[in-house]
Protein backbone atom coordinates (compact mmCIF):
# COMPACT_ATOMS: atom_id res chain seq x y z
CA UNK A 1 0.00 0.00 0.00
CA UNK A 2 3.03 2.33 -0.07
CA UNK A 3 2.17 3.71 -3.53
CA UNK A 4 -1.42 4.25 -2.47
CA UNK A 5 -0.39 6.08 0.72
CA UNK A 6 1.99 8.29 -1.26
CA UNK A 7 -0.82 9.28 -3.63
CA UNK A 8 -3.08 10.27 -0.76
CA UNK A 9 -0.30 12.17 0.99
CA UNK A 10 0.36 14.18 -2.18
CA UNK A 11 -3.33 14.92 -2.60
CA UNK A 12 -3.67 15.92 1.05
CA UNK A 13 -0.77 18.36 0.76
CA UNK A 14 -2.32 19.85 -2.38
CA UNK A 15 -5.67 20.57 -0.70
CA UNK A 16 -4.50 21.63 2.75
CA UNK A 17 -4.95 25.25 1.74
CA UNK A 18 -8.72 24.78 1.72
CA UNK A 19 -8.93 23.83 5.39
CA UNK A 20 -9.59 27.32 6.70
CA UNK A 21 -12.95 27.53 4.92
CA UNK A 22 -14.26 24.16 6.10
CA UNK A 23 -17.26 23.64 8.37
CA UNK A 24 -16.93 20.63 10.65
CA UNK A 25 -18.53 17.46 9.28
CA UNK A 26 -18.58 13.89 10.51
CA UNK A 27 -19.00 11.80 7.39
CA UNK A 28 -20.12 8.18 7.25
CA UNK A 29 -18.77 5.92 4.50
CA UNK A 30 -20.19 2.48 3.78
CA UNK A 31 -18.78 -0.58 2.00
CA UNK A 32 -19.60 -4.25 1.58
CA UNK A 33 -15.98 -5.41 1.81
CA UNK A 34 -14.42 -6.93 4.95
CA UNK A 35 -11.93 -4.94 7.08
CA UNK A 36 -8.72 -6.39 5.52
CA UNK A 37 -9.90 -5.72 1.95
CA UNK A 38 -8.11 -3.19 -0.27
CA UNK A 39 -11.26 -1.04 -0.53
CA UNK A 40 -11.70 -0.83 3.22
CA UNK A 41 -8.07 0.06 3.77
CA UNK A 42 -8.37 2.74 1.10
CA UNK A 43 -11.48 4.17 2.76
CA UNK A 44 -9.68 4.40 6.08
CA UNK A 45 -6.68 6.09 4.47
CA UNK A 46 -9.05 8.54 2.77
CA UNK A 47 -10.57 9.40 6.15
CA UNK A 48 -7.15 10.01 7.65
CA UNK A 49 -6.09 12.19 4.72
CA UNK A 50 -9.31 14.24 4.87
CA UNK A 51 -8.91 14.82 8.60
CA UNK A 52 -5.34 15.98 8.12
CA UNK A 53 -6.12 18.19 5.14
CA UNK A 54 -9.03 19.85 6.96
CA UNK A 55 -7.09 20.43 10.14
CA UNK A 56 -9.32 17.97 11.97
CA UNK A 57 -12.55 19.69 10.93
CA UNK A 58 -13.70 16.71 8.86
CA UNK A 59 -13.74 13.08 9.97
CA UNK A 60 -14.83 9.90 8.23
CA UNK A 61 -16.21 6.83 10.02
CA UNK A 62 -15.90 3.75 7.83
CA UNK A 63 -18.56 1.02 8.03
CA UNK A 64 -17.24 -2.12 6.25
CA UNK A 65 -18.71 -5.58 5.78
CA UNK A 66 -22.30 -4.50 5.00
CA UNK A 67 -22.80 -2.93 8.42
CA UNK A 68 -25.17 -0.42 6.78
CA UNK A 69 -26.84 -2.99 4.54
CA UNK A 70 -26.15 -4.29 1.07
CA UNK A 71 -25.24 -2.00 -1.80
CA UNK A 72 -28.84 -1.44 -2.83
CA UNK A 73 -29.61 -0.36 0.73
CA UNK A 74 -26.62 1.96 0.84
CA UNK A 75 -27.49 3.50 -2.51
CA UNK A 76 -30.94 4.37 -1.18
CA UNK A 77 -29.32 5.90 1.89
CA UNK A 78 -27.04 7.98 -0.33
CA UNK A 79 -30.01 9.18 -2.33
CA UNK A 80 -31.84 10.32 0.80
CA UNK A 81 -28.74 11.83 2.41
CA UNK A 82 -28.85 9.36 5.31
CA UNK A 83 -25.42 8.09 4.20
CA UNK A 84 -22.71 10.52 3.14
CA UNK A 85 -20.31 8.40 1.11
CA UNK A 86 -19.68 4.91 -0.22
CA UNK A 87 -17.19 2.87 -2.18
CA UNK A 88 -19.50 0.76 -4.30
CA UNK A 89 -19.32 -1.68 -7.19
CA UNK A 90 -20.21 -0.24 -10.56
CA UNK A 91 -22.37 -3.37 -10.80
CA UNK A 92 -24.91 -1.85 -8.39
CA UNK A 93 -24.80 1.46 -10.28
CA UNK A 94 -25.43 -0.41 -13.56
CA UNK A 95 -28.68 -1.81 -12.17
CA UNK A 96 -30.07 1.74 -12.37
CA UNK A 97 -27.89 3.39 -15.03
CA UNK A 98 -27.69 0.94 -17.94
CA UNK A 99 -24.66 2.47 -19.69
CA UNK A 100 -22.46 1.37 -16.78
CA UNK A 101 -23.22 -2.26 -17.60
CA UNK A 102 -21.00 -1.92 -20.66
CA UNK A 103 -17.90 -1.92 -18.44
CA UNK A 104 -18.61 -5.64 -18.03
CA UNK A 105 -18.31 -6.60 -21.67
CA UNK A 106 -16.53 -9.97 -21.51
CA UNK A 107 -12.87 -9.64 -22.44
CA UNK A 108 -13.09 -5.87 -22.88
CA UNK A 109 -9.84 -5.61 -20.86
CA UNK A 110 -6.88 -7.92 -21.34
CA UNK A 111 -5.69 -7.76 -17.74
CA UNK A 112 -5.77 -5.52 -14.67
CA UNK A 113 -3.31 -2.98 -16.08
CA UNK A 114 -5.45 -2.62 -19.20
CA UNK A 115 -8.60 -2.31 -17.09
CA UNK A 116 -6.97 0.51 -15.11
CA UNK A 117 -6.15 2.40 -18.31
CA UNK A 118 -9.77 2.09 -19.44
CA UNK A 119 -11.10 3.30 -16.10
CA UNK A 120 -8.71 6.27 -16.07
CA UNK A 121 -9.77 7.39 -19.53
CA UNK A 122 -11.62 10.66 -20.14
CA UNK A 123 -14.48 8.70 -21.67
CA UNK A 124 -14.95 6.55 -18.56
CA UNK A 125 -14.81 9.58 -16.28
CA UNK A 126 -17.36 11.39 -18.45
CA UNK A 127 -19.86 8.64 -17.72
CA UNK A 128 -19.87 9.77 -14.08
CA UNK A 129 -21.63 12.95 -15.19
CA UNK A 130 -24.85 10.91 -15.46
CA UNK A 131 -24.95 9.99 -11.81
CA UNK A 132 -26.32 13.11 -10.06
CA UNK A 133 -29.38 13.19 -12.30
CA UNK A 134 -29.85 9.45 -12.69
CA UNK A 135 -29.09 8.20 -9.17
CA UNK A 136 -28.78 11.21 -6.89
CA UNK A 137 -25.09 10.62 -6.22
CA UNK A 138 -21.82 12.25 -7.26
CA UNK A 139 -19.09 9.99 -8.63
CA UNK A 140 -15.52 11.03 -7.86
CA UNK A 141 -13.50 8.33 -9.59
CA UNK A 142 -13.06 4.64 -10.22
CA UNK A 143 -11.32 1.89 -8.33
CA UNK A 144 -11.55 -1.84 -8.93
CA UNK A 145 -11.91 -5.28 -7.42
CA UNK A 146 -9.54 -6.80 -9.93
CA UNK A 147 -10.54 -9.12 -12.74
CA UNK A 148 -13.08 -11.92 -12.51
CA UNK A 149 -12.25 -15.61 -12.58
CA UNK A 150 -14.17 -18.82 -11.92
CA UNK A 151 -13.45 -21.12 -8.97
CA UNK A 152 -15.51 -24.28 -9.08
CA UNK A 153 -15.92 -28.00 -8.41
CA UNK A 154 -16.59 -31.02 -10.56
CA UNK A 155 -13.32 -31.31 -12.40
CA UNK A 156 -14.30 -28.72 -15.01
CA UNK A 157 -12.00 -28.65 -18.05
CA UNK A 158 -14.04 -26.57 -20.48
CA UNK A 159 -17.05 -24.27 -20.56
CA UNK A 160 -19.37 -27.21 -21.19
CA UNK A 161 -18.48 -28.40 -17.71
CA UNK A 162 -20.03 -25.22 -16.29
CA UNK A 163 -23.41 -25.97 -17.85
CA UNK A 164 -26.03 -26.35 -15.15
CA UNK A 165 -23.60 -25.49 -12.35
CA UNK A 166 -24.80 -23.14 -9.65
CA UNK A 167 -22.28 -20.30 -9.84
CA UNK A 168 -22.42 -17.60 -7.19
CA UNK A 169 -22.47 -14.18 -8.82
CA UNK A 170 -22.99 -10.55 -7.94
CA UNK A 171 -26.50 -9.92 -9.29
CA UNK A 172 -26.65 -7.39 -12.11
CA UNK A 173 -27.87 -7.67 -15.68
CA UNK A 174 -24.51 -7.83 -17.44
CA UNK A 175 -23.33 -10.69 -15.24
CA UNK A 176 -26.61 -12.58 -15.42
CA UNK A 177 -26.53 -12.31 -19.22
CA UNK A 178 -23.03 -13.80 -19.36
CA UNK A 179 -23.72 -16.79 -17.11
CA UNK A 180 -27.06 -17.48 -18.76
CA UNK A 181 -25.26 -17.53 -22.12
CA UNK A 182 -22.79 -20.08 -20.73
CA UNK A 183 -25.70 -22.25 -19.61
CA UNK A 184 -24.79 -22.07 -15.93
CA UNK A 185 -27.29 -21.35 -13.16
CA UNK A 186 -26.23 -17.90 -11.87
CA UNK A 187 -26.94 -17.77 -8.15
CA UNK A 188 -26.95 -14.36 -6.42
CA UNK A 189 -25.59 -14.47 -2.89
CA UNK A 190 -24.19 -11.89 -0.45
CA UNK A 191 -20.45 -12.09 0.12
CA UNK A 192 -20.62 -13.20 3.80
CA UNK A 193 -22.59 -16.30 2.80
CA UNK A 194 -20.23 -17.46 0.06
CA UNK A 195 -17.67 -19.45 2.07
CA UNK A 196 -20.25 -21.68 3.76
CA UNK A 197 -22.26 -22.07 0.55
CA UNK A 198 -19.19 -23.27 -1.32
CA UNK A 199 -18.16 -25.52 1.57
CA UNK A 200 -21.54 -27.23 1.92
CA UNK A 201 -22.29 -27.54 -1.79
CA UNK A 202 -25.09 -24.99 -1.88
CA UNK A 203 -23.25 -23.61 -4.91
CA UNK A 204 -20.88 -25.46 -7.24
CA UNK A 205 -18.62 -22.51 -7.89
CA UNK A 206 -18.11 -18.78 -7.66
CA UNK A 207 -17.40 -15.83 -9.93
CA UNK A 208 -14.73 -14.00 -7.95
CA UNK A 209 -11.57 -11.90 -8.02
CA UNK A 210 -8.18 -13.30 -7.07
CA UNK A 211 -7.81 -11.15 -3.95
CA UNK A 212 -10.90 -12.51 -2.23
CA UNK A 213 -10.16 -16.07 -3.31
CA UNK A 214 -6.87 -15.75 -1.43
CA UNK A 215 -8.03 -13.51 1.43
CA UNK A 216 -11.09 -15.59 2.31
CA UNK A 217 -9.54 -18.94 1.33
CA UNK A 218 -12.34 -19.97 -0.99
CA UNK A 219 -9.89 -22.29 -2.76
CA UNK A 220 -10.07 -24.65 0.22
CA UNK A 221 -13.52 -25.77 -0.94
CA UNK A 222 -13.01 -26.03 -4.69
CA UNK A 223 -11.11 -28.35 -7.01
CA UNK A 224 -10.65 -26.14 -10.09
CA UNK A 225 -9.52 -22.57 -10.65
CA UNK A 226 -10.16 -21.16 -14.13
CA UNK A 227 -8.05 -18.05 -14.71
CA UNK A 228 -10.12 -16.14 -17.26
CA UNK A 229 -9.88 -12.36 -16.71
CA UNK A 230 -13.30 -12.48 -18.36
CA UNK A 231 -14.61 -9.24 -16.82
CA UNK A 232 -13.18 -6.20 -15.14
CA UNK A 233 -14.98 -5.36 -11.90
CA UNK A 234 -14.88 -1.59 -11.30
CA UNK A 235 -15.65 0.29 -8.11
CA UNK A 236 -16.74 3.92 -7.85
CA UNK A 237 -16.30 6.44 -5.06
CA UNK A 238 -19.66 8.10 -4.36
CA UNK A 239 -20.96 11.02 -2.34
CA UNK A 240 -24.64 11.69 -1.72
CA UNK A 241 -25.78 14.48 -4.05
CA UNK A 242 -27.81 15.93 -1.17
CA UNK A 243 -24.71 16.02 1.02
CA UNK A 244 -22.60 17.35 -1.84
CA UNK A 245 -24.97 20.24 -2.45
CA UNK A 246 -24.55 21.34 1.17
CA UNK A 247 -20.76 21.54 0.96
CA UNK A 248 -18.77 24.65 0.16
CA UNK A 249 -16.83 24.74 -3.09
CA UNK A 250 -13.65 24.41 -1.04
CA UNK A 251 -14.91 21.28 0.70
CA UNK A 252 -16.09 19.82 -2.59
CA UNK A 253 -12.65 20.35 -4.08
CA UNK A 254 -10.94 18.84 -1.04
CA UNK A 255 -13.14 15.74 -0.97
CA UNK A 256 -13.00 15.32 -4.75
CA UNK A 257 -9.21 15.40 -4.78
CA UNK A 258 -8.76 13.09 -1.81
CA UNK A 259 -11.43 10.53 -2.66
CA UNK A 260 -10.27 10.57 -6.28
CA UNK A 261 -6.74 9.80 -5.10
CA UNK A 262 -8.03 7.06 -2.79
CA UNK A 263 -9.94 5.14 -5.42
CA UNK A 264 -7.22 5.63 -8.02
CA UNK A 265 -4.80 4.21 -5.46
CA UNK A 266 -7.00 1.11 -5.37
CA UNK A 267 -6.46 0.72 -9.11
CA UNK A 268 -2.72 0.98 -8.58
CA UNK A 269 -2.81 -1.62 -5.81
CA UNK A 270 -4.60 -4.12 -8.03
CA UNK A 271 -2.21 -3.42 -10.90
CA UNK A 272 0.69 -4.23 -8.58
CA UNK A 273 -0.78 -7.21 -6.73
CA UNK A 274 -3.29 -8.99 -8.97
CA UNK A 275 -0.72 -11.25 -10.61
CA UNK A 276 0.74 -12.16 -7.22
CA UNK A 277 -2.62 -13.30 -5.89
CA UNK A 278 -2.99 -15.56 -8.93
CA UNK A 279 0.43 -17.05 -8.20
CA UNK A 280 -0.71 -17.78 -4.63
CA UNK A 281 -3.74 -19.65 -5.96
CA UNK A 282 -1.51 -21.64 -8.33
CA UNK A 283 0.41 -22.77 -5.25
CA UNK A 284 -2.66 -24.34 -3.65
CA UNK A 285 -4.06 -27.81 -4.28
CA UNK A 286 -6.68 -26.74 -6.84
CA UNK A 287 -6.35 -27.78 -10.46
CA UNK A 288 -5.38 -24.57 -12.27
CA UNK A 289 -6.41 -23.95 -15.88
CA UNK A 290 -6.79 -20.93 -18.12
CA UNK A 291 -9.70 -19.86 -20.28
CA UNK A 292 -9.86 -17.17 -22.96
CA UNK A 293 -12.72 -15.90 -25.11
CA UNK A 294 -12.66 -19.07 -27.21
CA UNK A 295 -13.02 -21.14 -24.01
CA UNK A 296 -16.59 -19.84 -23.67
CA UNK A 297 -17.69 -20.69 -27.21
CA UNK A 298 -20.38 -18.34 -28.50
CA UNK A 299 -21.37 -17.05 -25.04
CA UNK A 300 -19.49 -13.77 -25.53
CA UNK A 301 -21.16 -13.25 -28.91
CA UNK A 302 -24.56 -13.78 -27.26
CA UNK A 303 -23.71 -11.20 -24.57
CA UNK A 304 -22.60 -8.68 -27.16
CA UNK A 305 -25.78 -9.11 -29.19
CA UNK A 306 -27.88 -8.30 -26.10
CA UNK A 307 -25.87 -5.23 -25.14
CA UNK A 308 -25.59 -3.85 -28.66
CA UNK A 309 -29.35 -3.43 -28.35
CA UNK A 310 -29.38 -2.30 -24.72
CA UNK A 311 -26.62 0.35 -24.63
CA UNK A 312 -25.07 0.66 -28.11
CA UNK A 313 -23.43 4.08 -27.74
CA UNK A 314 -21.73 3.35 -24.42
CA UNK A 315 -20.60 -0.08 -25.66
CA UNK A 316 -19.06 1.44 -28.79
CA UNK A 317 -17.34 4.14 -26.75
CA UNK A 318 -15.72 1.72 -24.34
CA UNK A 319 -14.68 -0.62 -27.14
CA UNK A 320 -12.90 2.33 -28.72
CA UNK A 321 -11.18 3.17 -25.44
CA UNK A 322 -10.16 -0.46 -24.93
CA UNK A 323 -8.60 -0.63 -28.37
CA UNK A 324 -6.82 2.69 -27.98
CA UNK A 325 -5.33 1.66 -24.62
CA UNK A 326 -4.39 -1.88 -25.58
CA UNK A 327 -0.64 -2.55 -25.46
Amino acid sequence: MKTFNALLTSAAVAVTGFAGAALAEEFRLGLITPPPHVWTLAAEEFGTALSEASGGEHTVTVFPARQLGNEADMLQQLQSGALDMAFMTVAEVSNRATDFGTFYQPFLADDMAHAARILRSDEARAMLDQLPGALGVVGLGYGSAGMRHILTNGGVTDAAGLSGQKIRITPFEANLDFYNAIGAAPTPMPLPAVFDALANGQVDGIDMDAELIVLLRYHEHADTMIETHHMMFPMVGLVSARVWAGLSEEDQAMISDLMGAAVDGVLTTYEERDAGWLVEIQGTEVNYIEGDRAFFGDAVDQWEAIWEERAPDALETLRGVAEATRQ
